[in-house]
């Protein structure tokens, strides 16, 4: 190994690179081009490059002795990754107080020292150069400052997108997927790397050298937690080997899973809660017809077949709405065209229910705007708000449907006399399967889709609804479209 940097023939290998790059060429045989001439100028046994990509490290080139670490993954959460990633940009290292398999098996081939930079841009670790050394004299400065030179000039490849990264998927790619920390003995940040700072929001100055700002889960195990702000994380901790004691903990923003994961508990829970009340029904009419067909009168025949196909178009309905919103597609899908809206609600009125029919009230001008939207699907919307409003109120009080005008908007109302919607209620109220009322406490059926349905096939046309409560007890469902 020589005593210091041969000069010479780095700028004559490193020139003989820029030549590859002028030429056309890129990526990874440049790259490993480049750490076979770097190799012997330095002195070292082989030179090896990690790239870093969301999903961990991997040795993508190596040279000389090293090369049998060629294609070797490291973990995100390896402790031989955390140690790559941590401490100054340049430093020496010793082979053996690396923790992990591959440490030991570098070292029991007789490379037992290293240099290691890392490559960074923007802030953004993107991979680590290392050249490895067996024992013998102290290592120079100057080879400390070529290997920090050369990974340099690797991190210019990657800004420069020139076939770089080889596994990465995009011109940067962050250390890591995960947030990454490692925190002492005291609970407080030695290492907080940029996906910890998209996870948290928090700089690495705010975080380096202070607790974490969240809990740690004991080593092994795994915690989800929420933060102030509503999001959820999902932390892992583990112990790094050593006289420091020092954890390293990974933690990743979960809180879309946690969304779904709740959608479809309550899509589970609220269909069989829904369904099962009209498929008992049915199956009780029909057993009775079958079973008794001949001691019942004409009358209750019909009647029992009546009820039977009241609660058959109400499975039906029901199956709809709940396709309809696991799928978040609104019925209809025409065009948005001018249409009548006041002629159109007169015959969405007609499809409601009987026992919602029978009690609407039409307040409707002569002279109405056309409106911009799908018509075809005014049916659906009149329907949920008028089904809506029969439940929330006494049977025997009016359902009042007004329409009016501005210069931009056309728009109706749909009014009751019922129980109201409290004010902190008016916006949680089109969440899907949201329930004023749950459990035992539940006074009114529902899957809770009604109102999540309107507001989806409203604002898919431009317009917008909203709910209010009404001055003297009830609620006013209003939906704004746009003048045709």
């Amino acid at each position: 190994m020589p005593e210091r940097t041969d000069y010479p023939a780095f700028i004559a290998g490193h020139t003989a690179v820029i030549n590859m790059i002028n030429s056309g060429e890129s990526g990874l045989a440049v790259l490993t081009r480049l750490l076979r001439e770097v190799e012997p100028a330095v002195g070292a046994a082989g030179l090896v490059f990690v790239e870093f990509t969301p999903a961990g490290g991997r040795v993508i080139a190596a040279t000389g002795s090293a090369e049998f670490v060629l294609g070797r993954p490291l973990p995100a959460t390896d402790p031989a990754t955390v140690c790559l990633l941590a401490g100054p940009p340049v430093r020496e290292v010793r082979v053996d107080a690396i923790p992990g398999a591959l440490a030991v098996e570098v070292a029991g081939r007789g490379l037992c020292r290293m240099i290691v930079a890392r490559a960074e841009v923007g802030g953004l670790t993107v991979g680590s150069l290392h050249a490895l050394y067996p024992l013998g004299e102290p290592l120079q400065p100057s080879q400390r400052a070529v290997i920090g030179y050369i990974a340099a000039c690797i991190a210019h490849m990657y800004g420069d997108q020139t076939g770089l990264p080889v596994h990465g998927d995009g011109p940067v790619v962050a250390a890591l997927a995960d947030g990454l920390a490692v925190v002492d003995r005291d609970g407080r940040v030695r290492l907080w790397n940029p996906a910890a700072v998209e996870v948290t929001g928090r700089p690495a100055d705010e975080a380096l050298s202070r607790p974490l700002p969240f809990p740690l889960p004991p080593p092994g195990q795994v915690l989800d937690h929420r933060l102030p702000d509503g999001r959820w994380l999902r932390i892992t901790s583990g112990e790094l080997p050593g006289p420091n004691a020092l954890r390293v903990v990974s933690f990743r923003d979960t809180t879309d899973q946690q969304r779904r994961d709740h959608d479809r508990d309550l899509f589970v829970a609220v269909t069989s809660h829904e369904l099962r009340t009209p498929v008992t029904v049915i199956k009780g009419y029909a057993d009775t017809l079958t079973d008794h067909w001949d001691s019942l009168s004409d009358g209750d025949r019909r009647q029992a077949a009546r009820i039977i196909g009241q609660r058959a178009n109400e499975l039906a309905r029901l199956v709809d709405r709940l396709l309809t919103a696991a799928t978040e597609n609104r019925p209809g899908g025409e065009p948005a065209a001018p249409f009548d809206l006041v002629d159109a609600l007169r015959a969405a009125v007609v499809d409601l229910p009987a026992d919602v029919r029978h009690r609407v009230v039409l307040d409707l001008p002569g002279d109405l705007p056309k409106a911009l939207g799908d018509r075809h699907s005014l049916a659906t919307v009149l329907t949920e708000l008028g089904t809506n409003a029969g439940k929330y109120s006494l049977p025997d009080t009016p359902i009042e449907i007004t329409a009016e005008a501005n210069e931009r908007t056309v728009s109706f109302r749909v009014a009751d006399r019922g129980i109201g919607i409290r004010p902190e209620h008016v916006e949680r109220a089109f969440d899907r399967f949201w329930q004023g009322e749950s459990g035992d406490r539940r006074r009114y059926p529902g899957a809770g889709l009604g109102l999540y349905l309107v507001r989806q096939i409203v604002e898919q046309q431009n317009g917008w609804v909203s709910l209010r409560p009404r001055a003297g007890g009830g609620t006013v469902a209003e939906v704004r479209l746009p003048r045709g």
